[in-house]
Parts: C-alpha cells; structure tokens; sequence
C-alpha cells in the first residue's frame, strides 16, 4: 500500500500538470483566433474605405452631371440611385451643409470670405461633400468660409493655413485647409 499512494500522488502531480498546460494552449489559442478575427476585420475595413476612396471622383462627376440643366436620362439616374445605395450600404456617408460651423477636422477650407457681422467661421457654400465611413474621415468636405475679419496681432483671425510658419496674412484663397493657430 505504501508503494500505490507515492504513485497515485505522482499521477495527481502530472494530470494537473498536463491540464494545465492544455488550459493554456487553449486560452494562446482562442485569443490567437480572435487576433486572426481582429486582423481580418480590420484588413476588410482598410479595402472598403480603399474602393470607396477610389470611386469619390464618380461621385463628384456625378453630382457635376445633376447640375447640368439638362435632365439626367432616365436610365442614367437608375444607374446613379443603385450605385448611391450600394455605396450607402457599405458605410459612405456624405457631409457638409451649408450653415454648419467651420471645423478644421472635416472641412478643407477652399476660400474665406470676410463679414464683420459674424462670430465665427461657417460655411457658406459646399463647393465639394466630404465623406466618411464610420468614424473615419474619407476625404474632407471642400467650402468656403465666410467669418470675422482677422484679430489685430494674428493670423488669419487665429487660424493659420497648413504648413504656414507665420509672417504675415494667409492666403486663404488656396486649397490648404485651415487650422488652429498656436
């Protein structure tokens, strides 16, 4: 009897041993799994915004085409609705309206037009849509601004042209986006 119990003792050592060593290659496992899930999710979502990215400039000539006085042809604007709900479908959203607060995050501006009797940027005129999918900014919307003339002492009313190292009055005429000034 006294030979079994060292045995049983050593067999309870190595069952417990070797169960947890299978617990453990199947919790590396499972989260092995759910990175691969991860990865293949995140590589989907990269090829998505990818192709809608790469179909922007149909839209653009799209929305040029609907401002044509011309009529769009019947089997045009078909084309145009199914296209416009299939981009839909996989997450493009168009944004910018006019009257919305100019925000240097989602909006390029392209021209600011100067008017005392306001408080801070807006936009006036969409002169392109911006596009998300998601929380993630596929192209900012083009506008132009319209807002208070420029404080003394700063730049463009504290807002400075991307890249603009100081010196002098932006050009807000050009395509660079405004942002945030120190």
């Amino acid at each position: 009897m006294d030979r079994i119990q060292p045995q049983s003792t050593e067999l309870r050592r190595l069952l417990g041993e070797r169960t947890a060593d299978l617990q453990r290659v199947k919790a590396e496992y499972d989260n092995y799994r759910k990175q691969v899930r991860r990865d293949r999710m995140a590589v989907r979502e990269i090829a998505t915004e990818n192709v809608l990215r790469a179909l922007l400039p149909v839209l653009d000539a799209v929305e040029a085409a609907r401002r044509q006085e011309e009529a769009m042809p019947p089997g045009l604007g078909a084309v145009v609705d199914v296209l416009e709900t299939q981009l839909g479908s996989l997450g493009l959203r168009a944004f910018g309206a006019e009257g919305e607060p100019f925000d240097p995050m989602c909006h390029e501006a392209v021209t600011h037009v100067v008017a005392a009797d306001t408080e801070c940027l807006i936009c006036t005129e969409i002169l392109a849509p911006g596009y998300r999918v998601g929380d993630r900014l596929l192209r900012p919307a083009r506008v132009t601004v319209t807002g208070p003339p420029p404080a003394r002492g700063t730049v463009d009313g504290g807002w400075t042209g991307a890249g603009h190292t100081g010196g002098g009055r932006v050009d807000s005429g050009g395509p660079a986006a405004l942002r945030r000034g120190p």
